[in-house]
């Protein structure tokens, strides 16, 4: 289709349901639909938006690294976040991104104020968002916004060597992924002024989607196996090896201010990185989303990890029949449905699924993010409802008096309305 076409589409779509036709043109990353669960609303805060460069001296240049030769470098990273803004701050404001292709600049609007005031006299847990590979730190700019309405500071990676525009050897993401994180996390405690003065460092959580969960997952405590650390395909010079379970080097990593993980999609069970020694070193409380059909992390490598984390409670939300795009991609960008010529594929494919709705599965996310990151970051004990569900949404029982007041014999989700979870499963282990 052509873009003549795809616009007129759009905007016969848009006049049938009575909406400016303006709209066609945004890229929104901000949308809460009407049947989203309840704690996927937007909070009370006003947000800002800032891009701080850091870097990391004397690291592993993999990209130049031989079996003889493993050359360092400074490794610059750039990262967005999102804060709460001092009151009567002026909400909206948008983002130059690059599309999948590499190339494609594109505009996403949010309600962030760019470099806006932070809010003062309180302090606010740090959560750090680690995107996919390739990816940038747009991509779940949707989540770091919302959370940090509700009173977080959120930090968005560009890792470097694997965002759109600078994809490089996979290597290169396998060893630092968990290292950016961890030092993003260290860069963030050091900011000074007034954005420094308001994050607490000592609350903080860690989500990454598929690359970035894997990550996340290395650096909740599950440390790689030996194999994993020899593949031809992988870091060279065995210095992968640097996050093998039971090494000194990959527990010198575990960090005590992360409190709670969240990994979507994380790759790397479906390739051989973890073994029961390795999952069971996972030492934060986990929560795992991904799609029931995903091929590319593979869902049942993926129930692996679940299964394994067996020295901490964690959680698994299954979106059935969704795919690796399950909850963590922003809704894709109308530039994005055209072919192009730089990749085999639509760049649509890469944000989308083929069964569920991108804005759905977010704000889903978000509802459940809101959850159990409150719990664990800010100790919100009247979230712990939210969790403790019942596995299959579809069998949920909504049993009410006719003031609304649930019954005993209530059991459909909590914060979801009559007939909008159906589609999702919901489990939970406890540490052993």
């Amino acid at each position: 289709m052509s873009k003549k076409n795809l616009a007129a589409g759009i905007g016969l779509a848009l006049a049938a349901t009575s909406l400016p036709l303006a709209s066609s043109a945004e890229n929104r990353i901000d949308r809460i639909r009407p049947d989203a669960p309840e704690l996927a609303a937007f909070g009370a805060h006003p947000i800002g938006v800032q891009t701080l460069e850091f870097t990391n001296p004397g690291q592993n240049d993999i990209l130049n690294t031989t079996d003889t030769d493993q050359p360092l470098y400074d490794r610059d990273l750039t990262v967005e976040v999102w804060y709460p803004a001092a009151e009567g701050t002026e909400q909206g404001g948008s983002y130059r991104a690059i599309l999948r292709d590499g190339k494609t600049e594109v505009t996403l609007q949010g309600r962030a104020a760019r470099d806006a005031t932070p809010t003062s006299g309180e302090t606010y847990p740090l959560v750090v968002i680690s995107h996919g590979y390739p990816g940038n730190r747009y991509l779940m700019s949707h989540l770091g916004e919302n959370l940090a309405t509700k009173g977080y500071v959120t930090v968005s990676i560009d890792h470097r060597d694997s965002t759109y525009s600078d994809k490089a050897a996979f290597g290169s993401t396998l060893l630092n992924r968990p290292i950016d994180q961890r030092f993003v996390i260290d860069q963030m405690e050091a900011l000074e002024g007034p954005l420094g003065e308001i994050i607490d460092t000592d609350q903080t959580g860690v989500i990454g989607y598929s690359m970035g969960g894997y990550g996340a997952v290395i650096f909740a405590g599950a440390g790689v196996t030996e194999a994993s650390t020899q593949y031809s395909w992988g870091t060279p010079a065995g210095l992968l090896a640097r996050h093998q379970a039971g090494s000194e080097s990959h527990a010198a990593l575990s960090d005590d201010r992360v409190k709670a993980v969240i990994a979507i999609g994380p790759w790397g069970m479906n390739t051989g990185f973890w073994d029961a020694t390795g999952l069971a070193g996972i030492n934060k409380p986990l929560m795992v989303m991904a799609g029931s059909a995903d091929d590319v992390s593979v869902y049942s490598a993926i129930r692996k990890i679940f299964e394994g984390a067996v020295n901490t409670n964690r959680h698994l939300l299954t979106f059935e029949g969704a795919n690796h795009n399950a909850a963590a991609p922003m809704p894709a960008p109308i530039e994005s449905w055209e072919p192009v010529d730089t990749l085999d594929f639509i760049p649509f494919e890469h944000y989308a699924d083929a069964v569920w709705d991108t804005n759905r599965m977010n704000n889903i996310t978000q509802h459940f993010a809101t959850a159990f990151m409150g719990l664990h970051l800010k100790s919100e004990a009247d979230n712990t409802p939210y969790l403790e569900l019942i596995p299959q949404a579809i069998d949920g029982v909504v049993s009410k008096d006719d003031a609304g007041k649930e019954l005993p014999d209530h059991t459909y989700w909590k914060g979801f309305a009559p007939r909008t979870a159906v589609g999702l499963r919901f489990e939970t282990l406890t540490a052993k």
